[in-house]
């Protein structure tokens, strides 16, 4: 390609440790197969599809399978081994650690560990712990840390809190539908406007968001009128919030979705996003193709490619 090289802010590290562990409860990604991974296979595919730097995150179902004390001995596991990933090449990589929801002491712990001893770029949270989203009140001790801290936190989608449809893999469609839960959620219980310093990322160009965001916006004001009440929130507040979130371009880059992604976000909000290895070598040159073959000016896909990560990751520039 040519260019400045990437920074890739979607990017899944999948400790072989971790990996027996999740295969040992049966467990899988959302319904994909917990693939295997290291670091050789992982830098020839960056190196093939022009990424410099990748912020390496735990994918879905994260670490929490029922059990707290289970839980933190997995989550210091994984951030301990990304930490000596990120100290063995660190102009290559970076990464969001993982915690504990919904055991909120047990999060706050092990950010204040990876953020202070390891060095983690940032967090990785899933929209939504057993149906309790991102925004709920039960979370806010831990929004209001990361607010504090002005962290970079990763939104990654988990399967739904309902009954699958056979035939249709929760990573299909429910993996986007999670996310907008997620975003919705966290303005309307406010966690975005108290916590301004928190730059939350969403996965997946943001699952619906850009494209229902007028249609969200006035639904979530429409409680606040009953009785003739004004809203609490009007909806071009609404939608101003729900442009504050950044989006990366994972499994989303397409000539059908730029144009919605472009139009509503904020342009210095957009990140390169690969998927891999959750998203097959295949699959995610496939998009990263549509990227590069749509019709952006060069600031803006300098702005993408890595400008607007390296305001994030500012340890990542070159």
């Amino acid at each position: 390609m040519t260019g400045p090289a990437r920074i890739d802010t979607h990017h899944h590290i999948v400790p072989p440790h971790y990996r027996d562990w999740l295969l040992s409860r049966g467990v899988t990604a959302g319904g994909l197969p917990i693939p295997r991974w290291d670091v050789d296979t992982d830098l020839a595919f960056m190196d093939s599809q022009g990424i410099q730097a990748a912020v390496m995150s735990v994918s879905t179902p994260g670490t929490y399978l029922g059990d707290a004390a289970e839980a933190t001995t997995w989550a210091r596991k994984v951030n301990d081994y990304a930490a000596g990933i990120v100290s063995d090449n660190p102009d290559r990589y970076g990464f969001f650690a993982t915690l504990t929801l919904p055991d909120v002491d047990g999060a706050l712990n092990e950010a204040a560990r990876a953020l202070d001893e390891l060095g983690a770029d940032g967090i990785v949270l899933l929209a939504n712990q057993s149906g309790t989203y991102l925004g709920d009140p039960a979370f806010e001790p831990l929004m209001a840390e990361l607010g504090r801290r002005g962290a970079t936190v990763f939104i990654h989608p988990a399967e739904l809190p309902g009954p699958l449809v056979p035939g249709i893999p929760p990573y299909a469609a429910d993996f986007l539908l999670d996310t907008t839960r997620a975003a919705m959620n966290l303005v309307l219980s406010g966690t975005t406007t108290r916590h301004p310093g928190i730059r939350f990322i969403l996965s997946h160009g943001g699952g619906f968001l850009p494209y229902a965001a007028h249609r969200i916006a006035l639904a979530l004001q429409a409680p606040h009128q009953v009785g003739g009440v004004q809203p609490v929130m009007p909806h071009e507040t609404i939608l101003a919030e729900l442009r504050r979130f950044y989006f990366d371009t994972a499994l989303s880059a397409n000539p059908d979705t730029l144009p919605t992604l472009l139009a509503f976000a904020d342009p210095a909000r957009i990140t390169f996003g690969s998927d891999f290895p959750y998203a097959t070598p295949d699959m995610s040159a496939y998009f990263t193709r549509q990227l590069d073959a749509y019709p952006l000016d060069d600031d803006q896909r300098a702005a993408i490619d890595r400008g607007n990560a390296e305001a994030l990751f500012p340890r990542l520039a070159r």
